[in-house]
């Protein structure tokens, strides 16, 4: 059978909005270092952030879940939808237009006027609408039935989302809160179920041996169900023994899945090793949250363990090995300062969940650090990966 014959001269030079992981994971990785240094700049030094809508830690929390994190799912699932249901996802001017709605949602707030974060709330939800659509369509196309779970959930986060304007616009008083913290579980759960599509896959291409991994199919749904008890447990019932005991399942549960994917290989190569540890992170916010059951400090702490440690290692991992693999790079000869990158970021994790345990009075300082160390790691990242997304695949190929 005779291969298509691609013609050089139909690929793009500027390959930004060819495929939705080149602009969501670009700007989202951006938007990670300004968003983090203007909260480096006000929890740290004082800095006054021109948001007066909301308080600097609504902003920091809304941003880091409903911004970043939307962004790295959307950019995933744009990309992997079109390889699930072989139908083109978009791109030019319709990817154009959802990532503006994405940008005017992240930035208007910071004009400090109640009129343009109205906007910005419109914009937000807007982007979540669009996404949605731009995902159900392929997926609708081709009948693939099952991948509408991936539509329900993006729903749950577009509803946490909406819950969190609502409290920010007093019609409902638990809703910022409500609205934040359940959408972490939700991105959690998604993560947990792309994951696990994944990174089988990702570990037995990636350790360079014929790997058999252990997997237990039945897990997953149970741990599933168990994650929404404990959302639900948490956030609007504030049961605090159903949640230390949900939370010690789900870990029990989480490590067996986790034990079954490893072999000695990952640790050779960092685009394994982070996905990994990621995911760890994700199993010791679980045993945190359990133990704060007696109240040995502060909620906080559980909570950016599976922030910063479990989303934040994950989606960077994620954005390094499928940006390579989508632009025809060698994933396996990934860029040699990731190693850093990522070791930088599971450094930061570790002093931003451990230490304020034990050293409570350092605690600003850790803060500081941890927000210096998250700065610097995307920033490494993006010095590397810029190109990357802006330039056309390296076997001409389209995308």
């Amino acid at each position: 059978m005779q291969q298509a014959v691609i013609n050089p001269a139909s690929i793009k030079k500027f390959a930004l909005f060819e495929l939705g992981f080149r602009p969501f994971f670009l700007f989202a990785s951006l938007f990670s270092v300004i968003a983090t240094g203007l909260w480096l700049a006000s929890f740290t030094f004082g800095w006054i952030l021109p948001v007066s809508t909301i308080s600097p830690m609504n902003w920091h929390g809304h941003e880091m879940v409903f911004g970043y994190s939307a962004a790295i799912v959307a950019g995933f699932l744009l990309t992997a939808v079109k390889n699930w249901t072989g139908v083109d996802t978009i791109k030019g001017l319709p990817l154009i237009l959802l990532t503006l709605s994405w940008l005017l949602a992240r930035s208007l707030p910071l004009f400090n006027s109640d009129l343009l974060f109205q906007l910005a709330a419109a914009f937000d939800i807007v982007f979540f609408l669009g996404l949605m659509v731009a995902i159900a369509l392929p997926i609708l196309k081709v009948k693939q039935w099952r991948q509408l779970m991936i539509l329900a959930i993006l729903g749950l986060i577009l509803s946490a989302d909406i819950l969190y304007y609502l409290g920010v616009f007093h019609v409902v008083d638990s809703g910022i809160s409500w609205g934040l913290n359940s959408a972490i579980y939700v991105i959690m759960a998604l993560i947990f179920i792309l994951s696990r599509r994944v990174m089988p896959f990702f570990i037995e291409r990636g350790v360079g041996y014929q790997v058999q991994l252990k997997q237990w199919p039945m897990l997953d749904p149970i741990a599933l169900c168990f994650l929404i008890a404990l959302c639900i447990v948490d956030v609007f019932l504030q049961h605090a023994l159903l949640t230390a005991i949900i939370a010690v399942i789900l870990a029990l549960l989480h490590s067996v899945i986790l034990w079954g994917l490893h072999t000695k290989g990952i640790w050779k190569n960092p685009l394994l090793w982070i996905l990994y540890l990621g995911y760890s992170m994700f199993i010791v916010g679980f045993i945190l949250k359990a133990i704060n059951f007696y109240g040995l400090y502060s909620y906080t702490i559980p909570l950016h363990a599976f922030t910063y440690g479990g989303i934040g290692m994950m989606t960077l991992g994620m954005m390094a090995r499928i940006s390579l693999g989508h632009t025809g790079r060698n994933i396996n000869q990934p860029p040699s300062a990731l190693k850093w990158v990522f070791a930088l970021l599971f450094l930061g994790t570790l002093m931003r969940v451990i230490l304020p345990i034990f050293i409570p009075s350092a605690y600003l300082h850790i803060i500081g650090t941890t927000q210096g160390l998250w700065i610097i790691a995307f920033a490494i990242f993006l010095y590397h990966y810029l190109m990357i997304f802006i330039r056309p695949r390296s076997d001409g190929k389209p995308g």
